[in-house]
């Protein structure tokens, strides 16, 4: 079986390689001029709302559940996720492995004027200002993906280009990790990569390591109304939700019923 951390380092890889790609065509200073014609939204005060906020997240696909939507439609996820009252978007920009893109995000960003998450593998600052020049707001950073030296630089260069930063972590040592790098919107991914179990347990055993001035979201194996109350009554500021409303046959509704949590 495929080790935890050899899935991640192949993912983490295959967002570097397409990176690479990317900055072979587009130098970084055209990519400034782009990213200075945005103006980020506040991806951290849109989490911060009375009771549980809801992340919506579109995805194409994922490694361990195939293909989720065959019309893969971000144009009108965005406006339906909008108008179904979450509190932000999450868009997934890995291309081999999730079916992403930066043109999703685009696309994305002109039919919604919620604060987007840019969810991809990041290991290099080029990513970042990617993110902000295809108009997102804030950038998904993986504890276990990143030295912590990475990992701090990567918070400062988010916060050069006025993005927020989502540092997720599966554990106790990765808390720590993310803490003293700074992080102050932190996720807590219930899935074990090693197994694709899911444990929504996790929260719970994590919450008290995290103060509780920073923002706690929960991620992963999220299935519904009841669920989600749980994540709120072990102390989560939002939710980052997927699968879920991704194949739900009205996915407005989905997000009322969980945000009501």
């Amino acid at each position: 079986m495929t080790s935890a951390q050899d899935l991640l380092s192949r993912l983490v890889d295959e967002s570097a390689a397409e990176m690479e790609r990317r900055r072979a065509i587009v130098p970084e200073r055209e990519l400034e001029a782009r990213a200075g014609r945005y103006t980020p939204r506040n991806f951290p005060a849109a989490l911060r709302r009375p009771g549980l906020a809801v992340i919506a997240e579109m995805k194409q696909r994922t490694p361990s559940m195939g293909v989720l939507a065959t019309d893969y439609r971000p144009d009108q996820l965005a406006r339906t996720y909008s108008e179904g009252g979450a509190a932000a978007l999450s868009v997934l920009t890995q291309e081999t492995s999730f079916g992403g893109s930066l043109v999703h995000l685009e696309i994305a960003r002109a039919n919604s004027e919620l604060p987007i998450l840019r969810k991809d593998f990041i290991s290099d600052p080029y990513q970042v200002l990617e993110a902000r020049a295809w108009g997102a707001d804030a950038v998904l950073l993986i504890a276990a993906a990143l030295p912590p030296e990475r990992l701090e630089s990567l918070i400062a260069a988010a916060r050069e280009r006025d993005l927020a930063t989502l540092v997720e972590v599966h554990d106790e040592r990765e808390v720590a990790i993310a803490l003293t790098a700074g992080a102050r919107l932190i996720g807590v991914n219930h899935r074990d990569l090693r197994t694709f179990e899911v444990d929504l347990g996790l929260t719970e055993r994590l919450r008290a390591l995290i103060p509780n001035d920073l923002t706690l979201v929960s991620e992963s194996g999220i299935r519904g109304a009841a669920d989600a109350r749980r994540m709120r009554k072990a102390g989560a500021d939002a939710i980052l939700v997927g699968e879920t409303l991704m194949r739900a046959p009205d996915p407005a509704d989905c997000i009322t019923e969980l945000a009501s949590g």
